[in-house]
């Protein structure tokens, strides 16, 4: 059975034995020993005793210039391909030779006289050493962009001999079969359908992988809050927001993922079964007890949101090591050549269960919107309740793992990932002052957008615009979201990442602004198509703003990310840049309640006299505070009309405001565009993993 490219043993690493070292393997010409001689020919060629004076006198200029255009043709055709790099580099030095012969052939063959002995030293060293060292090289251009999310440290630069005993070691290894051809060109742009159909099997089981991640993430970063708004206050809300805290902390544990495992499962399934596992479970455990821990969180002082919080920490917890181990196996799932579709795979996936869990759950869990669209007699629920969506995700989740054990078997490996060289290898990263520098940025750099992320969607639904326009918002908002990403991309290859990233964060703080304006003009008698147009406009201005920041600050991690520890080095510039959205919001959500003055008014007499007799408790009597949900409740149910005179909200994001745009002109803007302009060496480690 053929193997696939990355498994397969380089052309030029043969079997010594003592018979005059004569290969072991079968003798054929492949393209490569095919080159091999072409070059040969031409390293010959170049060789020769240059001509005399006289002799160069009387060449035709004309045929100089046809031998030397020859010469580059032909090396440019065969530097595409597997060969090894000493060679090339070579042939680049005898080639700018010949180009200076016929130049100034005094001065040609002084040069090319001292660049032979160093020729020679350099051929004899390479056939020295093992062949196969020369091909490992060959190969870095068909794989550099794989460096971006290995997490192995040990294998991003290997040596001729660990490679070979990694080949060796895989457990689809044979001898027995041919090589498959090595492409000269990586196909850059080859199609879902041109794939290899194992490819393409393997692409739709980590689209559904990463799909079943997205169904809990969508619920706790985006449904759930605005289901619990009914229940609890914006600082309690901000309680809830700690659930999403793993999928940012996720760099911590992912090399104990990588490297503890139980070979009889395989090394990424020993992760993914068992998790998926736990996760089914316990979304079934909170499908069944969902309203009444919403209920609780809400109740009296607001402590059963602690408990809500906890349950949701530990589903997302599962969703970001699942995460960590599904990244590894995609890197083995995918052939070599077609390794972008894995990323391709994360982004279809987790947008996709996003989607679904966020804004369609939404849609369909709204009683108007069912009720317009989908039904003849009204009803008081949606179609789809939170209890039942999430038990039927957790069957989903039971199902989709015991088909991944009977289905998919795993590729066995012999190999482990040392723990304590992947933690040496971010330690060596955070001692870099750049590193420093751009960990502050990060982590400042959201503070002046958080209310407007945070709470601007919760005061649109506290003034009374509806969850179905909502949806409709979110649902039409998204294709923006991800056309305007591919213009982003665009202009961040076009222009300086940092400048694109710069001006996206001027127009989101603009976008802070239109939002809270267009939370001021909430029209009093209920929501028009003319406010709702005004909402939709808004968000998308805000979504492309966001978009632009993250594609152009994600160009500029690739840009200085070390290839040698690129998995490890990404992972970590992604993880702080999550985290400094992730952890202000807490801090944001209890600013509003503090800044927050709402007193309860009790009726009037002729109000109270007109109350049931039998619950006189129901009746407010004296003014109190109605900042907190369950308070607003207790009054409007007594009768009482909660008074807003001091609106947390507006205080709350116009600080942020004013603070990112001082950071942003103070230091921000300067220390980023100063990383910008430094040299690829100013990011990276020396050999023995310690900053410069």
């Amino acid at each position: 059975m053929p193997t696939p490219l990355g498994d397969t043993i380089p052309h030029n690493i043969h079997l010594n034995t003592t018979l005059q070292n004569q290969s072991v393997l079968p003798v054929h010409r492949s393209p490569q020993d095919i080159q091999r001689q072409q070059l040969r020919r031409i390293d010959q060629g170049l060789h020769q005793p240059p001509p005399s004076l006289e002799e160069n006198a009387e060449l035709e200029p004309s045929r100089v210039y046809e031998s030397n255009t020859r010469l580059k043709r032909t090396a440019a055709r065969l530097s595409t391909s597997s060969v090894a790099e000493d060679r090339q580099h070579l042939l680049c030095d005898d080639l700018s030779d010949a180009e200076s012969d016929a130049e100034n052939p005094l001065m040609g063959r002084k040069a090319r006289s001292s660049k032979s002995h160093e020729r020679d030293q350099a051929i004899s060293t390479a056939s020295e050493g093992q062949n196969g060292h020369a091909n490992a090289h060959a190969n870095g251009n068909m794989n550099s962009h794989m460096e971006m999310r290995r997490k192995n440290p040990s294998l991003d630069s290997p040596t001729s001999a660990s490679q070979t005993a990694h080949l060796m070691s895989r457990e689809n290894f044979t001898l027995d079969d041919e090589p498959p051809p090595t492409p000269l060109v990586p196909h850059n742009n080859t199609g879902f359908f041109d794939l290899p159909k194992q490819d393409r099997r393997n692409f739709l089981l980590l689209v559904l992988l990463y799909f079943l991640q997205g169904i809990p993430m969508g619920l706790a970063t985006g449904s759930v809050p605005f289901l619990l708004k009914k229940y609890l206050s914006y600082g309690q809300i901000g309680v809830f927001s700690l659930a999403a805290y793993p999928y940012s902390l996720k760099l911590l544990w992912s090399p104990i993922v990588d490297a503890v495992w139980n070979p009889r499962f395989g090394r990424r399934k020993s992760w993914i079964m068992p998790i998926q596992i736990c996760s089914g479970l316990g979304m079934i455990y909170l499908g069944g007890r969902i309203k009444e821990m919403m209920l609780a969180a809400g109740a009296s002082d607001g402590s059963g949101v602690w408990t809500f919080t906890w349950w949701w920490f530990f589903l997302v917890f599962l969703c970001a090591t699942q995460d960590i181990a599904v990244d590894g196996w995609a890197l083995t799932l995918i052939s070599p050549q077609n390794l972008s579709y894995a990323s391709t795979a994360q982004t279809v996936g987790l947008t996709a269960g996003h989607f679904m869990s966020y804004t369609v759950f939404l849609a369909f869990n709204a009683p108007d919107f069912v009720n317009r669209y989908f039904r003849s007699t009204p009803m008081p629920e949606g179609v789809m309740t939170l209890g039942g969506y999430l038990t039927f995700w957790g069957w989903a989740y039971l199902v989709v793992t015991l088909g991944l054990g009977l289905l998919k078997r795993e590729e066995k490996t012999k190999d482990r990932d040392g723990i304590l060289e992947v933690y040496k290898s971010m330690l060596g990263i955070l001692k870099l002052r750049n590193i420093q520098t751009i960990i502050i940025i990060h982590l400042i750099a959201k503070i002046g957008f958080q209310a407007n992320d945070a709470v601007t969607n919760l005061k649109l639904l506290d003034k009374g615009f509806s969850q179905e326009d909502l949806a409709l918002t979110v649902l039409i908002d998204f294709p923006f979201e991800i056309g305007l990403g591919y213009y982003a991309g665009r202009w961040s290859t076009a222009y300086p990442p940092i400048h694109v990233w710069c001006w996206a964060f001027i127009g989101r703080l603009v976008a802070a602004l239109v939002a809270q304006f267009t939370v001021m003009i909430f029209p009093s008698n209920g929501v028009q198509a003319w406010y709702l147009l005004t909402v939709i406009l808004s968000h998308i201005f805000s979504t492309f703003t966001s978009t632009v920041m993250f594609v152009s600050i994600s160009a500029f991690h690739a840009k200085i990310a070390d290839p040698v520890i690129g998995g490890t080095y990404m992972t970590l510039l992604a993880t702080v840049s999550n985290l400094g959205g992730t952890f202000p919001r807490f801090f944001i959500l209890k600013l509003v309640d503090t800044f927050t003055r709402a007193t309860c008014i009790p009726p009037s007499a002729s109000v109270l006299s007109s109350l049931d007799l039998k619950l006189p408790a129901t009746a407010i009597t004296s003014p109190f505070s109605c900042v907190a949900e369950a308070e607003k409740h207790r009054c409007i149910e007594g009768s009482g009309m909660c008074e807003i005179s001091v609106d947390g909200y507006y205080i709350t994001n116009v600080l942020c405001v004013i603070v990112g745009a001082v950071t942003f002109w103070a230091f921000i803007r300067p220390a980023a565009v100063k990383l910008q302009a430094l040299p690829l060496r100013a990011w990276r480690l020396v050999d023995d993993g310690s900053a410069r």
